[in-house]
């Protein structure tokens, strides 16, 4: 299975698991781009699934870089070693 990180807004991200991880994701009239993996993070004293991350696809590089450093703090997901 693949975590899925949604960043919605700052401070406000949404997840669920799929079996894959498709480039584009509509989610309530909002359309979400892949925008990073899904990618297996290392061993820590858990296991963790692989981890996708998306944002609004109207999102700029810039635009999204901001939303995931506003987030990160808050996820787990976005902090581990790949």
């Amino acid at each position: 299975m693949i975590s899925i990180i949604y960043l919605v807004a700052p401070h406000v991200v949404e997840r669920e698991r799929r079996a894959e991880a498709p480039e584009l994701i509509d989610r309530d009239g909002v359309v979400f781009s892949l925008r990073g993996g899904p990618r297996q993070p290392k061993r820590t004293d858990r296991d963790w699934d692989s981890v996708a991350v998306y944002a609004p696809d109207e999102l700029s590089e810039e635009e999204f870089q901001e939303l995931y450093e506003l987030n990160r703090p808050g996820v787990p997901e976005l902090n581990l070693h790949y």
